[in-house]
C-alpha cells in the first residue's frame, strides 16, 4: 500500500511539473509577444541577445532572465505593466505594505478575484458555510486584501463587513515607540469589530491577523458569537501561535493559517491533522499561477535540499503579471510535496533574519 501511494504521488509530482512548464511557456509567449505583452517586458527583450519565447521551455529556463528586481515595482509609470491585450480594461493598482521603503505597486484586473476563488475551493464548506457573511479585520487602504476578501465572501454567497485599518500608521507609532497611541488605535479597531459582530448574527467567517485575533478574543467569545471558520495571516503566524489559536483562543473553530501577498496571491496550508497535533505550518503556492523555491541566501540560483533553510524566491505567472524569480523577504525550510499539493512547500515561514531589526510589523 505504501509503495502504491508513493508511486501515485510521484506521478502527480511529474504531472504538476509538466503543467508548470507548459504554463511557463504560455505566459512567456504572452508577455513577450508585441501584440499582447506589456511594455516593460517588450522593452526588456530589446536588451537581450535571445528571444525568450524560443529559449524558455520551462520553469528552469527562467534563470536566463536573471532575478526580478525589487526596484522595478517601486514608482511609475505603472501602465508599463499593463499587457497590450488588456489596455482597454479597467485597471486597479494595489500596493505592498510599504514597511521596507516606497511601496511596490502591482496592476490587477481579475487576478485578485481568481486567486481568492481558487483559495476558496480549499475551504471546508462545513466550517466556512456558503451563504454566511464575513468580517474582514485586517489591512485595508491600497492593498488588495480588502477587495479580495469581499469577493471571496460574495462568490461563496455571503456579504463582507469591513473595519478600516491603516497598518502604515501603526508602523510609524511602533518606530516612534508611541505605545499608548498604538494601543488606543488597536482598541479603536477592535471596538469596531465588536460592534459589527454583535449587530450581525449572520457572520460566521472571519479573516484577521494574529495580533488582532488575540486582542479580539480578549473581548468576545468568538465561538458563542457564531464564528465557525477563521483564516488568519501575518508576520506573527508561526507554530506557537497556531497551537495557541487552536487550543486556547478559538478551540472548536476551523483555524486556517494563510500566506499571501500582493505579488503572489494566496498560498494554502498543509491540512491540519488533529490526531497528530503537529502545529508546524507548511504553505504551498497556488501553482502553476505562482511558485516558490527555497534557495541559498548566498547563491540565489542554488536550491537548498529538503529540510534545509532557504530564502523564498517567488515566481508569479499570470497573463496580467509576470514576475520571474523574485527574492522575497521571507525564509523557511524547504518541504516535500504532498498528495493535495504535488509541488514543493515551505515550512516555518518567517521574515529574513537580516530584516527583523529594521521592519516594524505593528498589528500584523
Amino acid at each position: 500500500m505504501v509503495e502504491i501511494l508513493e508511486n501515485t504521488l510521484t506521478n502527480e509530482i511529474r504531472k504538476a511539473r509538466q503543467l508548470l512548464d507548459v504554463h511557463v511557456r504560455e505566459i512567456v509567449a504572452w508577455h513577450f509577444d508585441p501584440a499582447t505583452g506589456c511594455p516593460f517586458w517588450l522593452n526588456f527583450a530589446t536588451g537581450l541577445d535571445f528571444d525568450p519565447r524560443k529559449e524558455i521551455g520551462g520553469y528552469d529556463d527562467l534563470k536566463i532572465l536573471g532575478h526580478f528586481e525589487d526596484s522595478w515595482l517601486r514608482g511609475g509609470p505603472v501602465r508599463r505593466w499593463v499587457p497590450k491585450a488588456f489596455a482597454h480594461r479597467p485597471i486597479s493598482i494595489f500596493e505592498t505594505g510599504g514597511s521596507t521603503g516606497v511601496p511596490k505597486s502591482r496592476i490587477n484586473i481579475e487576478d485578485f478575484r481568481t486567486d481568492y476563488e481558487l483559495f476558496g475551493e480549499t475551504l471546508d464548506d462545513a466550517t466556512f458555510p456558503k451563504g454566511s457573511d464575513w468580517l474582514m479585520l485586517g489591512p485595508t487602504g491600497p492593498r488588495r486584501l480588502r477587495l479580495a476578501i469581499e469577493h471571496l465572501a460574495q462568490v461563496r454567497g455571503g456579504i463582507a463587513f469591513h473595519v478600516d485599518l491603516d497598518p502604515r500608521w501603526v508602523g510609524k507609532l511602533v518606530k516612534a515607540q508611541r505605545w499608548e497611541e498604538m494601543e488606543a488605535y488597536k482598541t479603536h479597531v477592535i471596538n469596531q469589530a465588536l460592534t459589527i459582530l454583535r449587530a450581525h448574527d449572520t457572520i460566521h467567517c472571519l479573516f484577521t491577523t494574529p495580533k488582532l485575533l488575540e486582542s479580539l478574543c480578549e473581548k468576545i467569545d468568538l465561538v458563542r458569537a457564531g464564528i465557525r471558520g477563521i483564516f488568519c495571516g501575518g508576520t506573527e503566524m508561526n507554530a506557537q501561535f497556531h497551537r495557541f489559536a487552536r487550543e486556547e483562543l478559538v478551540p472548536g473553530v476551523d483555524f486556517v493559517p494563510v500566506y499571501g501577498n500582493t505579488l503572489m496571491g494566496l498560498a494554502a496550508p498543509r491540512p491540519f491533522d488533529p490526531a497528530v497535533r503537529d502545529y508546524t505550518i507548511t504553505y504551498y503556492a497556488p501553482a502553476p499561477r505562482a511558485i516558490f523555491e527555497l534557495v541559498d541566501p548566498g547563491d540565489l540560483d542554488r536550491s537548498v535540499d529538503y529540510g534545509e533553510t532557504g530564502r523564498v524566491v517567488l515566481t508569479t505567472l499570470t497573463r496580467e503579471f509576470f514576475m520571474p524569480r523574485f527574492p522575497e523577504r521571507d525564509e523557511g525550510e524547504r518541504t516535500e510535496p504532498i498528495a493535495r499539493f504535488p509541488w514543493d512547500g515551505v515550512s516555518n515561514l518567517r521574515m529574513l533574519s537580516s530584516l527583523e531589526a529594521s521592519v516594524a510589523v505593528g498589528v500584523y
